[in-house]
């Protein structure tokens, strides 16, 4: 190989593409850095130089630029760049980054000096435009040398290249007064940086965007003023633009159509009357930069207060977010995945999040009332509006785009946002930013994988922040109302519908204070809080029980983050503690159940099997009887929740709630059958009980229709041991089970008691809690009365030995299901012992046509009927030997047995009843089967049925009538015929 090929391959080890053009550069004159005959560095400095070079984004231009330089600069610059570390570092990072910059450095040779020492920002002053040309260029060749060096962050950056704006702009200003001294004494004139110039967290290569505005002088005439303060913006934007930046104008009121220079009342008068959104969005970024700085100052405040009332225009939130969809549809398909800017995932999603959340929660926090994307996000994160780790997220994605967008601007001085699609570009441009080829590949897919990994997040988090429900609701809350001072938050609070303001007030007090990230996280949440609760059918309740879930749920870290950023949870949770006291007493016993209402998927009911199997396996890992039901109660109590949170959010039906209850029941009666087991046999010196032992469920139990306030209604069978003592024992074990299950269940307890009710077995409380299956054999052979036939409808097995409660149930099913259908003596006996239900039961006072139960057209009136139905029939239609009364009832409209139109009538008024029920045991804690007839409690009843906030609430009692009336008609045609 030739010595110029053993050169060039070296070279290209080093990183020069143009490998043979490298060596004839560093070998000749003026450089001298390469020896040919060693084929290495002339030296050490130069091996520094030569290693610099193949370190930068491009190594050959950075290299033809160096040569060029060093002829033209002479050999001080050779000398510098071979001792001072720093220097080289700057200059070939410099070279190699940026094309246009290195042109300058050639045109402009002792330029290089700028790159010496520390950053020091120079004074631009007034001159020629080729002049002002040239100290710009030279300023940025300051600032980018030393961000390509990474000695400065991002933010300072940014805010250099403001600094220099705001240099060129006054130097250009003071020009253009220096040309006309005499008119310009007759205004004032003051130049208001706007977006990225005013937020000091500029581009390379960017429009500058400004406002005018100017006042006559004292005596001189006003339009004349004005006439002389537009030509001096004219002037101004025109040497600007021919030397630096582009100026741009067009944020000023009317745009483009407006004037372009207007008087502060002008202005006002704007802001006051016609600006739109996007306006005040904009303000939030403005800042004198030039001109009268008193006049500037002037303009701020008489701008700022009508900045920091603009969320309150009806519709503020819903424009906001939809200018931002509108940017994003706008965008050319072909250039929307290289845009970084514009694009989804790029700045604008991070600048209209930060400035959305700015504008909403800024009125009643100054600490947000700042101008630039970091700083406010800073003030964000550390008031508590956003999370930590989602502000570090946005911070990481929104410097890295910063960066990548800062280095496309830089390589030919370029306004542009787009990632270069020639693969030979985006290899500079990501050596530019620092990246080497890693395990992900080479240097482009490096690039390629940290871009798209900050894209997601930034489009994730934009879609959480800029989109959460929260927003809107605090913008709909006046200024006033978000200050929370003693006299202000009272008055709001009695305007919101709180009855007892003043402790409202202790409740807030109580929750905000402090200096603590959960008192800043809760004043955050509060004024939306207050908003919903005022949409409850009890503020002061749902308040207070507000405050006892927070102080339940202490230092938790997940609690006030969930409220603030996961969908409509904050929402769904003050309309829950504000309607529902069943709700709130358990929230305070549970409160890790609120992370139920962060998803509409973990409000579905579990399985019935997930149910038992987790319950058993809790109770098994347990150090005794008492700690395993106790788990089981406890989990109980979180699918109670999971239930009643789906039941008045209405995510589920009421013919669902009540499987799901059941569901819930059975499983507790499982687990805690399991504990007595093991706890009696125990007792007993015993590994496992001798006997079979199931329970059968009765009632509402067994026709899955169990609400929240029911007891377990069941029966205790068991098999096993037969003769003389054998059974005696048997009994005794069964006995002992039966009686352990019901203490356990219910002992006193953090967690409300199941209560088990055996009143429905043979012979009733006069009978045995427990008989074996022969006894109930016997029983219901001899001595089986209709009333025992008829509860039986609902008989089903629960819970203990399935084969057992299948054999229990093949011995009652002729029973229930006799062959020969009703007699008439026993049809006769069941319509009177009905009659005594309905006069003797039915609560002295009650009103039988809001009782729900046994009111006129109430549920025993039709599930009655129906079991009536199933006794006479249910051994000749199979679809009547169902436990459930809806199933049933079908069944009887598909057999002929009942018209079709008065089955669906009956079904709606057990469905109505049920639900109101359910409905009175949520809003009040107690079960009552009586509907309210006025009052909070009746409004709350409504809102639970699903009545929309505002509804009169006499609608719940006339639909319940209208509903009830109707399936009497039903009832008497069919029952008493």
């Amino acid at each position: 190989m030739s010595a110029e090929g053993r050169i060039a391959q070296r070279l290209a080890r080093l990183g020069f593409t143009e490998a043979a053009r490298a060596g004839e550069l560093l070998g000749g004159k003026p450089l001298q850095l390469w020896d040919a005959d060693a084929n290495a560095p002339s030296d050490d400095r130069a091996a520094a130089v030569v290693a610099a070079l193949g370190r930068c984004a491009d190594p050959d231009a950075a290299l033809r630029s160096l040569a060029d330089l060093a002829e033209a600069a002479g050999p001080d610059l050779l000398e510098t760049l071979g001792r001072d570390q720093p220097f080289r570092a700057r200059l070939t990072g410099l070279l190699g980054a940026s094309s246009a910059l290195a042109d300058h450095l050639v045109a402009y040779p002792a330029d290089w000096r700028v790159l010496v020492g520390p950053y020091q920002p120079s004074t631009v002053p007034p001159g020629t435009i080729a002049e002002l040309r040239a100290a710009h260029r030279r300023e940025l060749v300051a600032i980018a040398g030393r961000d390509l060096a990474g000695e400065l962050d991002m933010r300072a950056v940014t805010e250099a290249l403001a600094g220099l704006a705001g240099e060129v702009l006054r130097a250009a200003l003071s020009g253009a007064v220096a040309a006309m001294p005499v008119e310009a004494s007759t205004c004032r004139l003051a130049v208001i940086a706007m977006g990225k110039a005013g937020a000091r967290e500029l581009n390379y290569v960017s429009d500058v965007d400004v406002i005018f505005v100017a006042e006559p002088v004292d005596g001189a005439d006003e339009q004349a003023a004005l006439g002389v303060a537009t030509r001096l913006a004219a002037e101004t934007m025109r040497v600007c633009g021919a030397a630096a930046w582009e100026v741009d104008a067009a944020l000023r009121p009317e745009g483009k159509a407006g004037p372009l220079v207007r008087t502060l009342a002008s202005h006002e008068a704007y802001y006051r009357r016609w600006a739109s959104t996007w306006e005040f969005q904009a303000l939030l970024k403005a800042c004198p930069v030039a001109g009268d700085a008193a006049l500037g100052q002037q303009y701020l405040d008489v701008i700022a207060p009508l900045v920091w009332t603009a969320a309150e225009r009806p519709g503020f939130v819903g424009d906001v977010q939809a200018m931002r969809r509108r940017v994003v549809a706008q965008l050319p398909a072909d250039v929307a995945e290289r845009e970084i800017k514009l694009g989804p995932g790029g700045l604008r999603d991070v600048e209209f999040a930060v400035q959305l959340l700015q504008l909403v929660h800024g009125r009643g926090d100054e600490s947000l009332r700042v101008a630039g994307t970091l700083p406010a996000l800073d003030a964000l994160r550390d008031g508590g509006y956003v999370g930590r780790d989602d502000a570090l997220s946005l911070g990481d994605a929104y410097r890295f785009l910063r960066a990548a967008e800062h280095r496309v601007q830089l390589r030919r001085l370029r306004r542009t946002h787009l990632i270069p699609d020639d693969p030979y570009e985006l290899a500079v441009l990501a050596r530019a930013m620092g990246y080497r080829p890693d395990a992900r590949g080479d240097v482009r897919a490096v690039f390629a994988a940290e871009w798209a990994l900050h894209a997601r997040e930034v489009r994730r988090l934009h879609e959480k922040l800029f989109y959460r429900p929260l927003l809107d609701a605090v913008a709909r809350v006046p200024s006033e109302g978000l200050r929370l001072t003693a006299g202000e938050a009272g008055r709001r609070l009695a305007a919101l519908g709180f009855a007892d303001p003043s402790g409202a007030l202790r409740h807030i007090e109580a929750l905000t204070a402090g200096v603590s990230r959960r008192a800043a996280l809760q004043r955050a949440l509060l004024p939306a809080m207050l908003a919903y609760f005022a949409d409850a059918t009890d503020s002061d309740a749902g308040l207070l029980a507000y405050r006892r879930v927070s102080e339940a749920l202490g230092t938790s870290p997940w609690y006030l983050r969930l409220l603030r950023d996961e969908g409509a949870v904050a929402q769904r949770l003050a309309f829950l503690l504000g309607t529902s006291r069943y709700v709130a007493g358990m929230l305070e016993r549970a409160p890790e159940a609120l992370q139920l209402l962060a998803d509409d998927a973990s409000l579905a009911p579990r399985p019935a099997d997930e149910l038992r199997a987790t319950m058993s396996d809790a109770a098994a890992r347990q150090p005794d009887d008492v700690a395993a039901v106790s788990v089981v109660r406890g989990i109980r109590r979180q699918e109670l929740l999971r239930t009643a949170f789906a039941d008045l959010l209405g995510r589920i039906d009421v013919a669902a709630v009540g499987e799901a209850i059941t569901a819930i029941t059975e499983a507790t009666l499982d687990g805690a059958l399991g504990v007595a087991r093991r706890s009696v046999a125990a007792e007993l010196g015993v590994a496992e009980l001798p006997i079979e032992f199931a329970v059968i469920a009765m009632g509402r139990l067994g026709g899955c229709e169990v609400g929240y306030g029911s007891d377990a209604d069941v029966m205790f069978v068991y098999d096993g041991g037969s003769g003389g003592d054998a059974a005696g024992d048997s009994a005794r074990m069964a006995h002992g089970v039966a009686e352990r299950m019901r203490t356990l269940l219910g002992a006193p307890s953090t967690d409300a008691p199941l209560g088990i009710d055996a009143n429905l077995r043979p012979e009733g409380r006069n009978g045995p809690l427990v008989r074996s299956l022969g006894s109930y054999a016997e029983y219901y052979a001899r001595w089986s009365s209709a009333w025992e036939a008829q509860a039986l409808l609902r008989a089903r097995f629960a819970a203990g030995d399935a084969s057992l409660g299948a054999r229990f149930t093949e011995l009652i099913d002729p029973v229930r299901y006799p062959a020969a259908g009703v007699r008439a003596d026993d049809r006769a006996e069941i319509r009177r012992l009905k009659g005594r239900m309905d006069a003797e039961r039915l609560p002295r006072g009650a009103d039988p046509t809001t009782h729900l139960k046994l009111g006129r057209g109430g549920l025993t009136d039709i599930e009655w009927t129906v079991q009536l139905l199933q006794l006479a029939h249910g051994h000749g239609v199979e679809g009547l030997r169902t436990t459930q009364t809806l199933p049933a009832l079908r069944a009887a409209a598909s057999a002929g047995l009942i018209d079709g139109h008065d089955a669906a009538t009956l079904e709606a008024a057990w469905r109505l009843a049920t639900h109101a029920r359910n409905a009175v045991m949520l809003v009040r804690d107690k079960a009552d089967d009586q509907l309210p007839t006025q009052g909070p409690a009746l409004v709350g009843v409504g809102r639970a049925l699903g009545y929309p906030p505002g509804f009169d609430p006499g609608q719940v009692i006339d639909d319940w009538r209208r509903t009830a009336r109707r399936a009497r008609r039903v009832v008497e045609r069919i029952f008493y015929d």
